[in-house]
C-alpha cells in the first residue's frame, strides 16, 4: 500500500451507513420523518472526516427501520471498535446524537452516549438472510 493510500485511510473517519432499503427512508413506512433532512445532518454537520454512504438494498432488520450503522475508524477500529446498529431513528434528535457521537471519534474512540443506547440492536443473521430470500 502506497503512503499516500494509507495516509488518506488513516485520516478517514467513521463510516456512517444509511439504510434506504425496501422500508427505510420510505414515506409509505414513515411519513412524518423528513429523511432528507437526516441525510443533510449526516452528511454536513460533523467536524471530524467522516463517510456517509446510502445503500438501497435491505440490511434486513425491517422492524428496526430507520436503520444506521456506524463503522468505526481505522484509529476506533484498533482501539477495540466494532459496527454499531442503531435502529428507530426516526428524529432529528437522535441525528444529532450520532453526528455528535462521532464527532467525539465514535465506536472504538468515544462512548456510546445513553440516549443513543436505547437504539442500539445485534443485527441477527437469519433476519438478514429472510429479508433477503423474501425479496
Amino acid at each position: 500500500m502506497s503512503g499516500a493510500v494509507l495516509t488518506s485511510a488513516r485520516q478517514q473517519g467513521c463510516l456512517i451507513t444509511v439504510c434506504r432499503g425496501c422500508c427505510c427512508g420510505t414515506l409509505r413506512k414513515h411519513p412524518d420523518v423528513d429523511h432528507q433532512e437526516h441525510l443533510n445532518l449526516l452528511r454536513g454537520r460533523p467536524t471530524r472526516p467522516l463517510r456517509v454512504r446510502v445503500v438501497t438494498d435491505c440490511l434486513g432488520p425491517c422492524l428496526q427501520s430507520n436503520v444506521i450503522v456506524v463503522t468505526p475508524s481505522p484509529k476506533g477500529r484498533r482501539a477495540g471498535g466494532r459496527p454499531v446498529w442503531l435502529g428507530l431513528v426516526l428524529d432529528t434528535e437522535v441525528i444529532e446524537d450520532i453526528v455528535a457521537w462521532v464527532d467525539a471519534g465514535g465506536p472504538g474512540i468515544a462512548d456510546l452516549p445513553a440516549v443513543l443506547g436505547l437504539h442500539t440492536f445485534k443485527r441477527s443473521r437469519r433476519a438478514h438472510r429472510s429479508s433477503a430470500e423474501s425479496k
